[in-house]
C-alpha cells in the first residue's frame, strides 16, 4: 500500500496556465521526490491595459512518501 501526500502549490507564468503548471511541478520537484500528479483547482490571470500578463494556477500536487 502507498502512503500518498498532498501539497497545494501556487505558480505563474507569463506564456500560459500549462507553463505556470510546468514551473509549479519543477520548482517542487527540487524538495518534493516521487511526485505522481498535478490536480489543477484554479486558474486565474491578470490584466494590465486590456491585455493578459501573467497567468496563474493553484495546484494540488500528490506525490509518494517512500
Amino acid at each position: 500500500m502507498a502512503i500518498l501526500k498532498v501539497i497545494e502549490v501556487l505558480a505563474n507564468s507569463e506564456k500560459s496556465w500549462e507553463e505556470a503548471t510546468r514551473n509549479a511541478v519543477k520548482q517542487a520537484a527540487k524538495t518534493v521526490k516521487n511526485i505522481k500528479s498535478v490536480y489543477v483547482a484554479e486558474q486565474s490571470a491578470i490584466v494590465n491595459d486590456n491585455e493578459v500578463t501573467e497567468f496563474r494556477v493553484n495546484l494540488r500536487i500528490t506525490f509518494e512518501i517512500k
